[in-house]
């Protein structure tokens, strides 16, 4: 993993333009922590930071959506998790791209879990990270980065993260992770093909399993 940051972040260091870089992924599958050894490597000082979950539709909305999908030959209905397109405001992240992109200062989007903060038009790079990453189009970036891994990893690190730091329901988390993975599946995981650099990894271990650097 450490090579694959530190040529990250050499090239980014190398464009002299103004450039985004999307980090997406599932959730727990290592994005924000790849995110945040990325700004450490670049200086934080220098680079803007944009996380996406302030784009995800409110979970008190969604848990009101139910869809109907298939997956390995058997139909599933349950409730639309953020793994599915239509959970995100993928309208609104691609117009504030295009924002940063014509070199005009923004401030991101406050929530009670996160501060807005300046997005400025004076560092050339911007890392964007998040699952809404994914649902927005490879032309609006300069390089897209996406991790993944398997169930087992991520209901481990789902436990750790959402019962311990965010106080989330341990039996309802375990209740609706196998069908939050069946969506993952089914809707979200084929958009890895629309990236430069995919990493899969599983405790502890990591993959590449494409590494395809613009020039």
């Amino acid at each position: 993993m450490k090579q694959i940051l530190l040529k990250t972040a050499d090239w980014i260091k190398g464009q002299n333009r103004r450039i985004v870089i999307g980090i997406s992924g599932h959730g727990a599958s290592g994005k924000t922590t790849f995110a945040g050894k990325l700004l450490a490597l670049l200086g934080e000082n220098d680079v803007n930071y944009i996380n996406t979950d302030p784009y995800i539709v409110d979970s008190g909305v969604r848990k009101h959506a139910e869809i109907d999908y298939e997956y390995e030959g058997e139909k599933h209905h349950f409730k639309m998790t953020a793994c599915h397109p239509a959970a995100h405001n993928a309208l609104a992240l691609k117009r504030d791209i295009r924002m940063i992109r014509d070199g005009l200062d923004l401030y991101t989007i406050g929530t009670h879990y996160m501060e807005s903060t300046l997005v400025s038009s004076s560092k050339n790079a911007t890392i964007i990270e998040g699952m809404t990453t994914a649902f927005v189009d490879r032309d609006l970036f300069d390089l897209k980065i996406y991790l993944y891994t398997d169930g087992e990893t991520e209901i481990k690190r789902r436990g750790i993260r959402d019962v311990d730091e965010r106080g989330a329901d341990l039996e309802y988390l375990l209740h609706s992770h196998n069908e939050r993975r069946i969506q993952y599946e089914v809707f979200m995981h084929p958009y890895h093909q629309n990236f430069d650099v995919v990493i899969r990894n599983s405790n502890g271990d990591f993959e590449i399993e494409r590494c395809d650097f613009p020039s």
